[in-house]
């Protein structure tokens, strides 16, 4: 039905990454019907677009596992829910009433459920600028590793400090002719095992430094990146790249949820236990919740999306109990 003026559903979820497809799956367990919708063309969220082959090691069950491998389960489990797939698509418009409550989508589409339980992670999110970059973006510069492949052989600079351009550092650098990291800080954001790793391999860490110009082979820029120049402590040196990573961080953007009327701390969903918002039919799980003692990490969404679901559950038929039993129950 995609591109149908209307959709009808037990259930509407919003985000599709882990969270939410862990949440689709569930709610096909529990015999309701589904309406996965995501900005993004694809199923599996940020993990999907910009972490694929990061290694997660924090999920039960996977000692190691890569993102795009979690999200390959994920959504073969989500899909036994024959969930309708409403992609590429932001959920713009919320109005509720005692039936149920109506989403509009920017493509005209109006949603029709029952209950709504949000998982959109953080949101809509834009990568951080590289000053020095402008110009080079897709020329030698990019914001996100989503293979390793390309980058064999190649001089990488990667600018960052937290876990991403860490992970990346990692990952790269046996692949890669040179890794070298670039941080302005000599304090880092990261993981404290992967700076370790990192350090203990063959990159280059370079701190109180910043990159201030990209060149091609002649000086200029108009043919391919040949080398960044560096500003450390004050003092300019000059490396070869062939490829930069900026590994900035991102801005993240509720978008049109900011306009709904659901109460938020710090651009998070206050949810009580049982994953509640404070508009009715209207819940929310994953890392766009806030409550005390919130844990954002995949395993405590899983949990979150279970709890969402299940009340909800109740939320669509009356008489239905919160708890369903067990799965492996016969």
């Amino acid at each position: 039905m995609s591109g149908a003026s209307q959709v009808d559903c037990d259930v509407a979820i919003v985000g599709a990454g882990p969270t939410g497809l862990f949440a689709t799956y569930y709610a096909g367990f529990r015999g309701l019907r589904v309406a996965l919708i995501d900005s993004l063309p694809e199923l599996g969220g940020q993990i999907t677009a910009m972490y694929p082959e990061k290694a997660i090691l924090d999920v039960a069950g996977f000692p190691s596992v890569k993102g795009r491998d979690l999200v390959d389960g994920l959504v073969e489990q989500a899909l036994t829910a024959k969930p309708e797939q409403l992609l590429g698509r932001t959920a713009s418009e919320l109005a509720t009433d005692d039936d149920g409550l109506t989403l509009t989508l920017d493509d005209g589409t109006a949603v029709r459920a029952k209950a709504l339980i949000v998982t959109a992670g953080i949101g809509k999110f834009s990568p951080r600028p590289l000053p020095a970059a402008e110009g080079w973006v897709g020329r030698g510069v990019e914001f996100f590793v989503p293979g390793f492949e390309p980058y064999r052989d190649l001089d990488v600079v990667i600018v960052g400090g937290g876990d991403s351009a860490f992970d990346w550092a990692h990952h790269l650098e046996p692949i890669a002719r040179s890794v070298t990291l670039v941080h302005r800080r000599d304090a880092f954001r990261a993981h404290a095992r992967t700076v370790e790793q990192v350090r203990a391999s063959s990159a280059a860490i370079v701190t109180k430094a910043e990159v201030s110009a990209l060149r091609d082979a002649d000086g200029g820029t108009a043919g391919p990146l040949a080398e960044v120049e560096l500003t450390v402590d004050g003092v300019v040196e000059t490396r070869p790249a062939q490829a930069v990573v900026a590994a900035l961080g991102f801005v993240a953007d509720l978008g049109p949820l900011q306009q709904w009327g659901l109460e938020t701390h710090r651009r998070h969903l206050v949810v009580d236990p049982s994953m509640r918002t404070n508009l009715p039919r209207v819940f929310a799980a994953g890392d766009i919740t806030e409550y005390p003692g919130k844990v954002r990490l995949i395993a405590v969404g899983f949990g979150e999306a279970a709890t969402a679901v299940n009340n909800a559950a109740v939320v669509v038929d009356p008489s239905a109990h919160v708890f369903p039993g067990h799965s492996s129950e016969g």
